[in-house]
């Protein structure tokens, strides 16, 4: 997702480069090299020791992280489409197409059923306990959403394209207000029990993500209907498309607006919880300020502005400083061997003792 989310940035800022497009690639081939190895490690895990499957499904906070593979994906889909489309034409079109709908079932999927899983859990856990990682399940379908809003601007035909855009507005009201209830609670948790542990308070940036990449989805699919609802006249008013491209671009910039806040609320919880250890969590720096950023750049594109684009340039450049100082950190860590661990493994050898105990009990 980090890594993926800075190849679409370095496509995006607007102060065109071949070096910038280069290196857009580079991003992309590092990105899908990574997602490939941690899928098949994952497979492979959970495959040969199927015990660890069901407890990392049973763990309120490990199992959020299921959301982050369709996102990790949808990325891979969104530089297919800046980068390989343009190249190769139509076929690279059609694979877009149909791998953003295995991502949109799966992040459906993740969207209904990690939540329904939390709750159906059967320990009881304190409010305190709550961070933003709770998103991660919504934000997969969010991701999808504005993935299709992407697809639906290469595709060619009319009906097609319709069915895509009334698809993503359906999977951003999934999303997106679900999204804003647990910003609720969210913030009712930091009201009571104040910042979260420094080893996840880098979580804090979380809600920059639903927040970026909504507001994009409705500018998008605004441009979209601009041009489509006419075409296959839909709603039978002309005045239709205009009506989405404009909503759909002041809406995107309250919530944008609206993310300003929880940025500022992230800067000062890193400030205040300085120093931070340095974990896994830190890459939660990267994806949603540079969902944010691109956010940003969308906004200085369709105004257009200058503040905007220079400001989006800005995030795009402190996503990928950002991006070399975590992943620096993370193949030290990686050397070290101190880096990686699964916490739900505790949980693991306690079913065991447990179920030993009962055995013992019966004998």
């Amino acid at each position: 997702m980090g890594t993926g989310v800075v190849s679409v940035l370095l496509h995006q800022i607007p102060y065109e480069s071949p070096v910038l497009y280069y290196a857009s690639i580079v991003f992309f081939i590092l990105n899908t090299i990574l997602f490939t190895i941690a899928l098949t490690i994952s497979i492979l895990r959970y495959t040969l020791y199927p015990a660890i499957w069901g407890v990392m499904v049973r763990d309120p906070a490990n199992s959020l992280f299921l959301g982050t593979i369709p996102m990790g994906f949808a990325t891979l889909i969104l530089c297919w489409i800046n980068i390989c489309v343009p190249l190769w034409g139509d076929w690279a079109k059609t694979v877009a197409f149909v791998a953003w709908i295995v991502d949109a079932v799966v992040s459906v999927i993740a969207t209904l059923g990690l939540p329904m899983m939390l709750m159906s859990h059967d320990d009881i856990h304190s409010l305190d306990r709550i961070n933003a990682a709770q998103l991660l399940p919504i934000a997969a379908t969010v991701v999808a959403s504005g993935i299709g809003a992407k697809v639906a601007s290469i595709m060619i035909d009319e009906q097609v394209v319709l069915g895509t855009v009334i698809t993503c507005y359906i999977l951003w009201g999934l999303s997106i207000p679900f999204a804003f209830m647990i910003f609720v609670i969210y913030y009712h948790r930091l009201a009571l029990h104040k910042l979260p542990p420094r080893e996840v308070i880098v979580s804090a940036f979380l809600p920059l993500g639903p927040c970026g990449y909504s507001a994009n989805i409705l500018m998008m699919l605004g441009q979209v209907c601009r041009v489509t609802l006419p075409k296959t006249q839909t709603l039978n008013n002309s005045l239709a498309g205009e009506v989405a491209h404009a909503g759909g671009f002041f809406v995107g910039l309250i919530i944008w607006s609206f993310g300003l806040l929880w940025f500022f609320f992230a800067l000062a919880a890193i400030y205040r919880s300085r120093p931070i250890p340095f974990n896994m969590g830190w890459w939660g720096f990267t994806f949603p300020l540079g969902v944010y950023a691109n956010c940003t750049l969308q906004i200085g594109q369709q105004l257009p502005s200058r503040f905007f684009r220079v400001l989006g340039t800005i995030f795009a450049i402190a996503v990928f400083l950002l991006w070399i100082v975590v992943a620096a950190g993370t193949v030290k860590g990686a050397l070290s061997k101190k880096l990686f661990f699964a916490p739900c493994l505790a949980n693991l050898k306690k079913e065991e003792e447990s179920e030993s105990d009962g055995s013992s009990k019966a004998a």
